[in-house]
């Protein structure tokens, strides 16, 4: 399912929306939790984000375990398959960070929104807000790596 898109390889067409959306999904979520007075303005943007980003990474991990297999049916070289297979873990993190930030951004909204009705305890929001950037920091460390790994493999001698 996630091979191929009328014949070309579907991971390098998918994984720019992960590179887009995670980075945004990271600045405005935190900037959502530590700067109250934008909330209205950018709280529809980081709940799009908040689903739109961990399914970008998602197909991008599964489009990426579909990539490995072809190449190393094809016979790639070991130090290749060895290089990919650190790009490949770099992206299951990565996979997991954002579905947690994600997740926790959900939960900010929904608290800083309960709580101005009285709904939730005061000290809820802060603690979602704290989990956000410490999973914004790990989603953005791991975005980065896993990008950067694997235009590694792509580029590294080509030019």
């Amino acid at each position: 399912m996630f091979r191929e898109i009328m014949g070309l390889p579907v991971h390098p067409l998918v994984v720019h929306a992960a590179v887009v959306f995670v980075p945004l999904l990271v600045l405005l979520a935190i900037g959502y939790g530590v700067l109250p007075r934008f909330r209205a303005r950018i709280g529809w943007a980081v709940a799009a984000l908040a689903v739109a980003a961990p399914a970008a990474s998602l197909v991008a991990k599964l489009s990426g375990a579909e990539l490995l297999e072809v190449l190393t049916a094809k016979g790639y070289p070991p130090p290749i398959l060895e290089q990919l297979a650190e790009h490949q873990g770099y992206g299951d993190l990565l996979f997991w960070f954002t579905l947690g930030l994600g997740v926790t951004a959900g939960l900010m909204l929904w608290s800083t929104s309960a709580r101005a009705s009285g709904k939730v305890p005061s000290w809820l929001a802060p603690v979602f807000t704290g989990l956000v950037v410490v999973f914004g920091v790990l989603s953005a460390v791991y975005v980065f790596l896993t990008g950067d790994s694997g235009a590694q493999v792509v580029w590294t001698g080509v030019l």
